[in-house]
């Protein structure tokens, strides 16, 4: 396995991130172990998940397989980057309880600690906003953020689904009250949805964040949709999180001229998709979200996948980029 650094911090972390939203829903608790396990044995030591996870009336469950896994011992707790996040309501009444959800003061320390019992662990690697506050003041969160990692209840704070300008706000306010600021951003990347490109991507760059891209192969529509489709083994999706799928007549051409370039050279989609964002500026690395050991085994030939110029102009051509702003709107 490869590794790097996570953004301007100290921490050497896996080329791959491993997902866990679908243990709970999609991967029983076992399983989910089994898969933890094989990531862990392949050096995958950068673990990602989410309070809200379970989603529904399970709102915690993916925390608390993570937390009984730890549990099991063998140095697991140790040998991980653990990553979570805050924002979703995690309130079980409906209509839902205010502040019990968003950035206050209030539900950051109700959240963390939360789930910390979930994880049973003692602290957070990296504490993720997952989506911007637009009620509460930056300085508020980061006087909560302060008093956590004095607390030695979390290390780092990381952002996900902001827009370029949010990380300079939070960033430019952090360093004006003295907190270590941002060190992550976690946002929807890949061949299909490249918007990331624009704003987001050089923003984390320049305020030296590490960016770990999400749905990597657009919910399934990378990881040779078609092929699936014609197969009739059924693909897990024909629609990415951009919203366009293989109903769009565009995204159906695109889809079908990326796996007639990849069966020319011989290569899988979904392997090709995942080394694609490996090969980008910026990228820490994606986040795969494995249900089972195969789609595990797959995501790992990634790592060692070396794309050729030829396959990366091409696809360039079939996925072409919007490039930076404002370079890329400039006479």
């Amino acid at each position: 396995m490869k590794y790097t650094q996570l953004g301007r911090t100290g921490l050497k972390v896996s080329r791959l991130v491993l997902g866990t939203m679908n243990f709970g829903p999609l991967t029983n608790e076992a399983d989910g172990h089994t898969i933890m396990d094989a990531a862990l044995d392949a050096g995958i030591n950068f673990f990602d998940t989410a309070n809200v996870y379970g989603w529904g009336e399970n709102k915690g469950r993916t925390e608390e397989i993570l937390g009984t896994w730890f549990a099991k011992g063998g140095d697991r707790r140790d040998k991980v980057v653990l990553a979570t996040k805050v924002y979703a309501n995690m309130a079980a009444e409906d209509p839902a309880w205010p502040n019990h959800d968003k950035l206050s003061a209030l539900n950051i320390r109700r959240a963390v600690d939360a789930s910390l019992k979930r994880l049973q662990t003692d602290h957070i690697d990296l504490y993720q906003f997952h989506h911007i506050d637009r009620d509460t003041p930056v300085e508020e969160i980061w006087q909560a953020i302060d008093t956590l990692i004095q607390q030695g209840k979390i290390l780092y704070a990381g952002s996900s689904n902001f827009p370029g300008w949010k990380i300079a706000q939070t960033n430019e306010t952090a360093h004006r009250l003295g907190s270590y600021g941002l060190v992550s951003e976690q946002c929807l990347y890949n061949l299909v949805e490249r918007r990331a490109e624009m704003e987001v991507i050089p923003a984390a760059q320049e305020y030296g964040l590490g960016v770990i891209p999400w749905s990597p192969l657009s919910s399934g529509l990378l990881g040779g949709a078609i092929r699936k489709e014609r197969e009739g083994g059924g693909a897990r999706t024909t629609t990415g999180r951009s919203g366009a799928g293989l109903a769009d007549t565009k995204i159906r051409a695109q889809i079908q001229s990326y796996e007639d370039l990849l069966d020319k050279h011989g290569i899988d989609p979904g392997e090709t998709a995942l080394a694609w964002l490996l090969t980008r500026p910026g990228v820490t690395g994606p986040i795969v979200g494995p249900r089972t050991l195969e789609q595990l085994e797959s995501a790992l030939r990634a790592v060692e996948l070396e794309l050729s110029e030829e396959v990366l102009s091409s696809l360039d051509e079939i996925f072409p980029g919007t490039g930076p702003s404002p370079e890329a709107f400039a006479w």
